[in-house]
């Protein structure tokens, strides 16, 4: 049996991906919590771009603020996709780089035993994994905010792509949670 693919991005109404820190203030509520909750004790291995990778190293070892995903990012394996990087460069643990081809590695990735393994913290990463057809779920959680600025998942010239709604669902703070899978044809 193949292994599935997943992304969770938080959103905002405008379609701002980046920073979702900077725009979700109080939207973030108990049916969230658990939602989340249920899709860490899934996953059992995580894909990671090379900037959302700084950016969580830098945070994540060190915080003592929300312990069951920092205990969770902290210690499941993480695969980091660079042109950049050298794994020596890679210090958190449980890391290692993703050498030569991306989609490849992920396609052999997926046959492998195992549990869901979770792009997280990559916008280009889950565009990229998406667009190959390698995704199977990707979940948007929509906050009722506009965020104005940021980058989107979606740029200018991605190509058509169609998807299929597998789920929804609104929290009681005004969240709603989409979850897509790629539709051929």
């Amino acid at each position: 049996m193949m292994r599935k693919l997943t992304a969770g991005l938080f959103y905002s109404v405008d379609g701002v991906a980046e920073a979702p820190n900077t725009f979700q203030f109080d939207s973030f509520d108990n049916e969230l919590g658990a939602l989340l909750g249920s899709v860490m004790a899934d996953v059992d291995t995580v894909l990671m771009g090379r900037q959302g990778y700084q950016e969580w190293a830098g945070f994540w070892p060190s915080t003592s603020r929300d312990q069951d995903f920092g205990t969770f990012i902290n210690t499941v394996p993480k695969f980091v996709a660079s042109r950049t990087f050298k794994p020596a460069d890679l210090t958190w643990s449980n890391s290692s780089l993703i050498e030569g081809d991306l989609e490849a590695f992920v396609r052999d990735l997926k046959q492998q035993a195992g549990g869901t393994i979770s792009a997280m913290a990559g916008m280009s990463l889950v565009r990229q994994l998406l667009l190959a057809g390698l995704m199977d779920e990707l979940t948007l959680i929509l906050h009722p905010v506009v965020a104005g600025t940021g980058r989107r998942l979606f740029e200018d010239g991605t190509p058509v792509t169609r998807l299929a709604l597998k789920g929804s669902q609104q929290t009681s703070k005004g969240n709603v949670v989409l979850t897509y899978a790629r539709r051929e044809g």
